[in-house]
Parts: C-alpha cells; structure tokens; sequence
C-alpha cells in the first residue's frame, strides 16, 4: 500500500496512533503491529532519532519509507519535536507528509512567529504542520508536569499560526516508564470545542488504556507513543542478550515485543 498523507490520518471524530522510529527494528515492530491490529498508523522519526543516526535523516526514513509501501494497511511518516529549521527543510525531500515544528522552549511571541514561518513554508511543500503551545511535562525533565494549555491562548496560537494540529498539555508527561497518568477530561473537551484543528496527545506512554480511550472520545484524534516501545524492546533485550552472541536472537524478540505493544494499543485507540 503506498505511504499515505498524514492529513488523511489524521481527523476529527476518530483516534490514530503516532509510534517512534528509532531503529529499522522499531519501523518494523510498528508496521507489524498495526497490520496485526488491521488499523492504520503514523511512523514518526524525532529530531533526537536523526541525531542519534549522526545527523542523517535519509538513511531511516527510506527504510521507513521502503516498510510503509509494503504494508498492508495505510502508513503515514511524520518528522517529530523538529527545532531545526534545516531539518525542517529536509521533509519534504525524504517522503514525509508532516512535520511537527517545535517552538515550545521559546516565550509565547517567538513561538508564534516561528511556527508560524515553519507552517508557512511547510504549506508550500505539501506538508501538514503540528506545532506545541506551551509545555507537555517531562520532556527531557525541562517541564512542569502539571503543565495546561489555555483554551483562550490556544485559539490564538492556532490563527495567528495557521498550523494543521495542536499538541497540547492536558496532563499526560514525555518519558513515563509508568502508566499511571491522569488526564484532564473536561479540558480536552474544552480545547476540542474551541479549536478548529485536531488535538495532539504526546507522552501518551504513561496514559492507561481507559484514560486513553476516554481522551478519543473527548476529542484527541494524534497519540503520540515513544517510551512504551523502548520500555519493551529494553526489557526483551536484557532476558535475552546474555545468552548470545548474534544480534539478531536478542534483536528479534525485541522488535516482537514492540510489535506486541503496537498491536494493543491501536486496538486501545482505533477501536
């Protein structure tokens, strides 16, 4: 199946699950597991993924690219947490559909002029942009994470900005080991009635299955997971490693695992 537009994943009225692309073993484990589910879903490849392939973004996103074609369910790629205007530039040249441009370390004006240069030219590239206003907690331990996006703030953001997508901080925290978040539900139905863009959730690891479930229902249509898939490739590695030699016997049941977890959760959030 070709790689389809991130735009046509993502929608109101429905969930879809964004898994990241570290290694080509995680770019298998998330097609695997969104065939397992029968549902579709974004592969998405952060700027610290680029910096641990020593700067390359081309080299992963074929691969990524190449795994997507041969699916048999829709594949969107998406370029993620991106403060690298030259990085920004390099998306459209390497199959992805989105980028989520973020501005979110910078004060309320400058985040507002950037991202709103950043979806300018990703418009003109074809590119469906997602941008951050405010602080989702935990990410890189830099947030608080009782972190909120005002539904006011949020409406301004998205038109002095024209982005196609807002993730905002309703509670859940980047990097959780744990799932024990709780979000707030009452203001994502809020954000969801003031806002004419789909709702992004990141740090989505750390959120239950029912709270996830409750988030789509409330108006969250992008999951981001990360952390939940290196907690089980980690974990699969260390039963195994020590008994061998070759990679590819504690490779494999790595990449099984993710692939386990990949599966669930988009049954969890595509229905």
């Amino acid at each position: 199946m070709p790689l389809v537009r991130t735009a046509d994943l993502v929608t109101f009225g429905r969930g879809v699950a964004a898994f990241n692309v570290i290694t080509l073993e995680h770019a298998e484990a998330v097609i695997a597991g969104a065939e397992t589910a029968g549902a579709a879903v974004i592969c998405q490849i952060s700027e610290n993924a680029v910096k641990f392939h020593h700067g390359r973004l081309g080299p992963i996103a074929a691969a990524t690219v190449a795994l997507a074609e041969n699916s048999s369910v829709p594949v969107g790629l998406h370029l993620d947490h991106v403060t690298d205007v030259a990085l920004l530039h390099q998306a459209a040249g390497h199959g992805f559909g989105s980028v989520m441009y973020d501005g979110s370390h910078h004060d309320y004006a400058e985040n507002v002029a950037r991202t709103a240069e950043a979806a300018a030219w990703a418009h003109a590239h074809g590119l469906w942009l997602e941008a951050e206003l405010g602080e989702v907690g935990g990410k890189d331990g830099a947030h608080a994470h009782g972190a909120r996006t005002d539904p006011g703030e949020a409406t301004a953001f998205v038109a002095a900005t024209g982005v196609d997508a807002l993730a905002v901080a309703v509670g859940s925290s980047h990097a959780m080991t744990d799932r024990t978040a709780t979000l707030d539900h009452a203001l994502i139905r809020e954000l969801r009635a003031a806002l004419p863009v789909p709702l992004v959730l990141h740090g989505s690891s750390g959120v239950p299955d029912d709270e996830l479930r409750q988030a789509v229902l409330g108006g969250m249509a992008k999951i981001n997971i990360g952390t939940a898939l290196n907690v089980a490739f980690t974990g699969a590695v260390r039963e195994s490693v020590q008994a061998h030699v070759d990679p590819r016997k504690y490779l494999a049941p790595a990449r099984d695992a993710m692939s386990a977890v990949v599966a669930h959760l988009l049954k969890v959030i595509a229905g």
